[in-house]
This record gives structure tokens, sequence and C-alpha cells, in this order.
């Protein structure tokens, strides 16, 4: 017994005492590749509304042809047709999984990977395929000649491949990083979204102060950010490792291994190389023998009709609704128009004091990524974000109850003695964008990028993110008809805003009740937080889970001490330690 070594409890990972050589230059390097495509959804959201406000862009589609409810409704399809494009591209990894099965099942031939983006491809050629549909898209964009139709064509299809990004790098990052560091990760993906804000911002700003509204290069330079990302992505996705989770879900062990001792670079036979890989597979083997026989439509059986599964695509859909109804969204995408609606006056200073928003955001997103999220939980930051943002929201709304007329008739001037109120719910602004950073926009991905097990847990994320996508396209097209006056088929500024701070609160309410902490915990150990009632998982969902993990290592050091006494003749199952192998 005094040679026995004790077996690493697979479940519990972040207190075994990481190697410092997982934290290393190929693990950062591929964090930052894949974080990159955060950038998508970013440079699009800071561009596309500066980009349309242009005069020369406007005078190019023949804007002022229109009524002003048509103005409105073209401003708002032009907006959120990349959301619409994002459902499409989202969709794909839907489709593609119980695609994936029904082929398996019938032990059909491979060459259909070539015609759809699905799970056999991987997520490596599903980064190319991506980047290669979102510059399209631009071009067709960028070289609309003055048509309409083709400014809406090329937003749908950049938006296939916009799409994508927020199901690929998030699932990626979350599978390749060690449980310690995976909030850290899988936020990088998010920090990029606000360097593509900003940098859009700024672009903006600076073509409309250096270039003029007389040409196009006001609207198709910043608009080129989109091509110089999606090229950078395209490079960097040739010297990435495919995820090894993906590849033991692929049967392909031998690269699975080989892939995570060059990712954790430690030799493919160090103890902690053998460890995670044997949880990986017998997790994977453990969900497999659940559900097989159960036939094509086994993932989708599996994803909702398993109470503990059923319960996470739960949590992952309430999170998408509820983070995108709550306006922080579509006051990123319409923040020129919404500070000028609150008070700041000329194009180049809304321009500006939105760059400045940006920053706000990003500098949220960074504070989130390296202090917060892995220190004090997912949960604390996110009711600590959504707090913030919910205290904006009624301030805001207050304000332009109080001064109703802001942003419904265009001759109204601010009278002195409200200007330091309008200033206050300009500073609120920026008080919501930090919180959103912090709380819903971190963790809307994070979250679903680590709660699911390995069979279910790309057709899960793809789901949550056509929801994403959905609930996006439906928030950026109705907030411009929403700020109409009432006369107009809208609820006027105040009501928009009373509408997001009510769903605001209702979120954070939801999040104290429902959702359990995931900080630290191994991707393979997550089914011990919902094996309480549902009702149960949100309060106590982290005790009773660590209770659990606490049988389980009283059950492994008996074990060990067994295993010493008989010589090492037979191994713990890592899966149920009470077996021998």
């Amino acid at each position: 017994m005094a040679g026995a070594k004790k077996p690493v409890n697979i479940f519990r990972l972040k207190n075994t005492g990481e190697p410092s050589q997982i934290f290393n230059w190929r693990l950062w390097f591929a964090v930052v590749s894949f974080g990159l495509m955060g950038a998508a959804r970013g440079v699009d959201e800071g561009l596309i509304s500066g980009a349309f406000n242009s005069k020369d862009f406007q005078r190019y589609i023949n804007y002022e042809s229109y009524s002003e409810v048509e103005k409105t409704n073209i401003k708002g399809d032009v907006t959120a047709m990349v959301q619409i494009g994002s459902v499409g591209g989202a969709l794909l990894y839907v489709g593609r999984n119980i695609i994936d099965q029904s082929f398996k099942l019938a032990n059909s031939i491979k060459f259909y990977s070539a015609f759809l983006v699905c799970d056999r491809i991987g997520r490596i050629w599903a980064t190319r395929q991506l980047c290669v549909l979102w510059v399209v898209g631009i071009a067709i964009f960028m070289g609309n000649g003055g048509s309409l139709g083709a400014v809406y064509a090329g937003r749908f299809i950049a938006g296939l491949g916009v799409g994508q990004t927020v199901v690929v790098a998030p699932v990626y990052l979350a599978e390749i990083a060690p449980a310690s560091v995976r909030g850290l990760c899988t936020c990088v993906f998010t920090g990029f979204v606000y360097l593509g804000i900003v940098l859009a911002y700024f672009a903006n700003y600076g073509a409309e102060l250096n270039l003029g509204d007389n040409t196009h290069n006001r609207w198709l330079v910043p608009t080129s950010i989109h091509i110089m990302f999606a090229g950078i992505i395209f490079i960097l996705s040739f010297i990435q490792y495919e995820s090894p989770r993906y590849l033991v879900k692929r049967g392909q062990h031998e690269k699975a291994i080989e892939n995570l001792s060059k990712i954790r670079g430690l030799h493919p036979e160090h103890e902690y190389i053998v460890n995670e890989f044997t949880a990986i597979q017998a997790t994977h083997e453990a969900e497999l023998e659940a559900t097989r026989g159960s036939g094509p439509i086994g993932v989708l059986k599996e994803a909702f009709c398993v109470p503990s599964n059923l319960y996470r695509v739960y949590l992952t859909f309430m999170a998408q609704i509820l983070s995108q109804w709550s306006g922080a969204g579509s006051i990123t995408v319409y923040a020129p128009d919404l500070f000028k609606l609150l008070g700041i006056t000329g194009n180049n200073e809304s321009l500006l004091v939105s760059a400045i928003f940006g920053i706000v955001k990003l500098v949220a997103a960074i504070a989130c990524t390296l202090f917060l999220v892995d220190v004090i939980g997912r949960k604390r930051a996110l009711l600590i974000g959504i707090t913030l943002q919910a205290i904006s929201m009624v301030y805001i709304a207050g304000f332009l109850s109080a001064v109703p007329e802001m942003g419904v008739n265009e001759d109204f001037e601010l009278p002195e003695n409200k200007k330091g109120a309008s200033e206050g719910a300009i500073a609120m602004i920026y008080l919501s964008g930090f919180g959103w950073a912090l709380g819903w926009n971190s963790m809307q991905y994070l979250l679903t990028a680590e709660l699911f097990p390995l069979r279910i847990r790309a057709l899960c994320t793809s789901m949550a993110m056509t929801l994403h996508f959905a609930n996006q396209y439906g928030n950026a097209r109705a907030v411009p008809n929403m700020l109409l006056p009432v006369a107009q088929g809208g609820i006027d500024p105040k009501g928009t805003f009373w509408c997001f701070a009510a769903i605001t609160i209702i979120g954070g309410v939801w999040v104290w009740f429902s959702i359990p902490e995931t900080a630290g915990r191994s991707l393979e150990s997550m089914d011990r937080l919902f094996a309480l009632p549902w009702y149960k998982i949100g309060r106590y969902g982290n005790q009773d889970a660590d209770q659990r993990d606490q049988f389980v290592e009283d059950k492994m050091e008996m074990a060990a001490q067994s295993e010493g006494a008989v010589g090492h003749s037979e191994r713990v199952d890592p899966v149920d330690p009470s077996r021998r192998v």
C-alpha cells in the first residue's frame, strides 16, 4: 500500500494542481486565434449604423425617396439582415448534427460533408468556410451598385458566416481550455466582440472626419474591416490544432491524444494527459452507451427527454431571450442614434461618444475576462452586470418620462435645467454598456458552451445561438419602430426604455433562482450540478455537487488503497469509481 498512487479525480481537476506547462503559448495562441471570431459580431454591430447614417450611402440607395415609416423599416431591415443570415448560419449546425446521426446509422459514405457544414468537417474547417461566406457577403454589400436588394443579399450572406462564429469559437475554446481558466479563455471571444466594436466606431468617426460625406469611401473604408478580420482568421486556422474532444467524438483517439499533448505542452504519456483523455473518452462512451439504438433522432431525444439536459436547454434558451431583450445589444447597434436622442448634437460628436462607449465596453469585457469570471464566479458576475444595467435603464426611462418630447418632437430644445439630467442619461448609457459586458454578454456564450455533455454540445449550442440571432434580429429590427411616436405605431423612447428596464429586472430575478455556478468545474463533471429537482438547482446545485464530489473522492481513496493491496492488477473506472475494470 505504501507504493500505491492516489487516482486523480477527473471530475475535479481544479483541485489537483494543474501542471504549469499546460498554460503555454500554444494554448494562448489558439485562444486568441479563435477569440478573434468575436470581432465578426462586434465589427458589424459597430459599423452598420454609422455607415447607414452616411449621407453618401443614403444617396446611393435613394433613401430620401421613401416615406418616414418606410425609411424606418429600411433602416431596421438593413441593420438586422445580418442577424437573419446568422439565424441560417446557426441553423446549419442544428441540421448538421441531426443529419450526422442519420448518416452514421446508415453507415453512409462521407462525401456529404463537402456539401454541409456538419460535425464531420471539424471546428477548423468550419472556421475556414465561415470566413469565405463572410467575405463573399461583404463584397456583395460593398459592390451593391446602389441596389437595396443587393444590400440585403450581401448582408444576409455575410450573416451566414457571422452566425457560425458564435457556435464554432465558444465551443472550441471551452473544449481546449483547462478547467481553471475556461472562463477566461471563452470570454476572450467576448473581449474581441468589443475590440471589433471599438475599431468599427473609430473607423466610422475617422472616415467622417477625414474623408467627408461626399465619397463612397466614407462607408467603404470602414466596411473593409470585415474583410481584414475574416482574412486574418482564415490564415490563422491553418496553424491550429483540431479539438481533442471533437476527435474523440469522431473516433480518432490517437489524433486526439496527439493534439491534446501539443495543446497542453506535455508528453502523451504524462499523467495529466492520460487522466484528461481518460475522462473525455469515458464520458463520451458513457453517453453513447446511454443512447445506443435510439435511432436517427436519438440526439434530440437525449437533449429534450433527459431531465438534466432539458433543464440545461431551458437555461440557455431563457438566457438568450432575456439577454437580447434587455436592450443593451440594440444600444450597441444604434448608439449614434440613441446618443442624439439623449441630447448629443452633431454627427461627429455622436460618432465620437459612440466610440468612447465602445472603449468602456471593451474595458469591462477585459475586467470580466481577467479578474472576475473565474475569480468571483459566473453567477456573481452576471448578477452584478444585470444590476448595473437595470439601474441604467430605469434612470434613462425616468429621464425620458420627465422630458417626453425627447426623440418625438424634432423641434424640441432641451431646457437648461434639464441638461444635467441629460448628461446623466448619457452617462447611464456607458454604465449599461459596462454592466452588459460584465454580465449577460459574457455569460450567454460561456454558459452555453460549457453546460452540455459532449454528445449534444454542438447541437444544443447551435440551437441556443439560433435563438440568440433570432432574438437579436427581432430586437434590432423592432427598436427603430419602437422609438417612433405612438401616432406612428411606436411606443415612444420612454416606453422603449421602460420595456428594457422591466425585462432586465425580470432577468436578474430569474438568474438568482435558476442558474448554478459552473466556475472551476471540468466539462465532464457538469452533470453533478443538475442532479437535484429543477426548482432547487439554481440555489442548491453547487452545494449538492460538492457533496457528490467529496463522495467520489472518498470512493477513489478507498479504491486506491484496495488497488495498492492487489498490486495494481485492476484499475478504477473513471466514470463509476465503485466499478473495477
